[in-house]
């Protein structure tokens, strides 16, 4: 997780906390969050690295939609990045 950006670290959260979304509900979710637009061009190149370093399945709803999912090495990940945390902000 160390080497993921703030950005896919928050995509890979995003993608945790939903059941299976798909981009334009991860999108939907992310600009709520920043409260900015979020490009197709940013979100679906993060997407994809983080697919290719196993932390997310990408998978396909219909021909037009994939959508994506938590591995199991992205939630170790998760709770690994997780007790790191909170030992700087166990107060």
């Amino acid at each position: 997780m160390h080497d993921l950006t703030g950005f896919q670290r928050d995509l890979l959260y995003v993608i945790a906390g939903m059941d299976e979304p798909h981009g334009l509900a991860l999108k939907d979710e992310l600009e709520l969050y920043y409260e900015t637009k979020i490009h197709h061009g940013r979100l679906y190149p993060n997407l994809d690295t983080l697919v290719d370093k196993g932390l997310v399945e990408k998978g396909s709803k219909d021909r037009r939609t994939n959508v994506y999912a938590v591995t199991k090495r992205g939630r170790r990940e998760i709770e690994a990045r997780r007790e790191w945390e909170q030992q700087y902000l166990d107060w």
